[in-house]
């Protein structure tokens, strides 16, 4: 896992505290971020981002993981959702989402032509750094482990102990850092995944999966949400950071979305979208 020392950047450390709010920009600096942001829609329009359909910036997602993407009746929605279409609005294009199973968004950004970018709760990590470049980070999160409130065999006391049993289940979303922290610290569980984190959910209230295992923030959104049954037994300060995946030919765009990112850091932006969707 990577530490929180891994990057110095002021919004995430804030995401990480849930209050932090930058103060809003004035006189000659407002002035520089104004400036920023016009260079970096310039480039944008300048064609040299090697982008899917031109005018436009595709993001893969896979919209089952509130409260960063979800869908509501047909609506994109959530953290990422909005942070996507800032980006693209610095950018000066189009966003466009496009739907992949969560384990499938590194490798389709990997063969290239479905998407520019990867914004999905995607968090940094050494195997798929191999693989993609990371922009710079937006939030950080945490693991968590949740069982169903009636489930006395497990408890917040020795949650760490019995999960790591032969006869517990434990799922969790495919190809997500929740699969690997299940995997690292309950070995001798079971684990069933599954492509969308939701069915992790539903598997855990069916009887078909002990506990759950995930990133807090969303763990805590389904608890409050469909979930009610279910409550988290054990949490893990990871300090895991989210960032978005680009394509490791193109520096052009992964240039452009720091820059686009930067800009959202200075004016408050990023700290507004984390305020209105992780509240």
């Amino acid at each position: 896992m990577k530490s929180m020392t891994r990057r110095n950047f002021l919004t995430v450390a804030g995401a990480l505290a849930g209050t932090a709010t930058l103060a809003g920009c004035g006189g000659e600096q407002a002035e520089q971020t104004d400036q920023a942001a016009d260079d970096t829609a310039d480039d944008a329009a300048d064609g040299d981002l090697g982008l899917v359909t031109e005018g436009s910036i595709t993001f893969a997602v896979s919209p089952d993981y509130p409260p960063f993407e979800n869908l509501v009746d047909g609506e994109y929605v959530g953290l990422d959702m909005d942070l996507g279409r800032a980006v693209a609005e610095q950018l000066g294009l189009e966003c466009v989402y496009t739907n992949i199973d969560f384990d499938g968004i590194v490798p389709a950004i990997v063969a290239g032509g479905q998407a520019d970018a990867g914004l999905s709760g995607i968090s940094i990590t050494p195997d798929r750094e191999d693989e993609v470049n990371f922009t710079t980070p937006y939030y950080i999160d945490n693991q968590a482990v949740a069982t169903l409130s009636s489930n006395t065999d497990v408890t917040e006391e020795n949650a760490a102990e019995v999960l790591n049993t032969a006869d517990m289940t434990i799922a969790v979303q495919s190809g997500s850092t929740g699969a690997d922290f299940a995997a690292e610290n309950f070995p001798n569980a079971e684990q069933l995944a599954f492509p969308q984190f939701t069915d992790a959910f539903a598997a855990v209230s069916a009887g078909q999966a002990n506990a759950v295992c995930g990133n807090l923030a969303v763990v805590e959104q389904m608890l409050a949400g469909a979930y009610t049954d279910q409550h988290v037994v054990l949490t893990s300060a990871t300090g895991e950071e989210y960032a978005i995946c680009v394509n490791k030919d193109n520096e052009a765009l992964l240039d452009a979305i720091n820059d686009a990112l930067a800009t959202l850091q200075e004016d408050g932006t990023i700290d507004e979208l984390i305020a209105a969707n992780m509240g």
